[in-house]
């Protein structure tokens, strides 16, 4: 879910990369000191999660890992999936250095919502913690989707098909995330519940 150099707008770029800044700095601020190994790891894990792509029509899809980020880091998601993504682009060209704000928003601000919108539920029953961690995995995905058609719609009214087939192909990774979001905060309730942010 890329966005590659010279598709997107110069407003568009501009707006992504303030986001982004935004994000990071409200991050950074939020970020404890006894959670920067953590947020080293999620980092790695997204940066290695988002490697793997499968061509499918205008565009490829991978896992994202966004909405475990999300949970785990809170607003935190938005330092560590800027690094990865910096990485990215400086290693394998995925991306670009241009569009990597509006990268890290597609793919950090979903996190953020998601972790306001479920992460309260998760400490509740072990059924209402597998609908909160499933939902969160996939509305990620989704939002993320929607925001990569946004970002192309705000450059070119013409990329409505694009942005649509977008959401569409990643209908699959949204279904696959749900589950590895609900199997990875099951897993860290039991062995380490202290890794989920309250």
């Amino acid at each position: 879910m890329h966005i590659s150099e010279g598709i997107l707008s110069g407003p568009v770029l501009f707006s992504g990369a303030a986001l982004a800044a935004a994000g990071t700095a409200a991050g950074l601020k939020q970020l404890d000191y006894d959670r920067i190994a953590q947020t080293g790891i999620l980092s790695a894990a997204f940066f290695v999660a988002s490697l793997i792509h499968v061509p499918l029509g205008p565009t490829s899809v991978h896992l994202i890992l966004n909405g475990v980020v999300g949970l785990l880091l809170g607003w935190g998601a938005f330092p560590a999936i800027l690094v990865a993504l910096l990485l990215q682009a400086l290693f394998f060209q995925f991306g670009g250095l241009t569009t990597l704000g509006v990268n890290t928003v597609v793919m950090a601000l979903p996190a953020v919502i998601c972790y306001y919108l479920f992460s309260p539920f998760i400490n509740k029953n072990q059924t209402i913690a597998i609908i909160s961690a499933y939902a969160c995995g996939f509305f990620c995905v989704f939002l993320s989707a929607l925001l990569v058609g946004a970002a192309l719609m705000f450059t070119e009214k013409n990329f409505f098909e694009i942005s649509t087939m977008v959401v569409a192909a990643h209908l699959p990774v949204m279904i696959i995330e749900g589950f590895i979001t609900m199997f990875c905060i099951l897993f860290l309730k039991k062995v380490k519940p202290s890794m989920i942010v309250h």
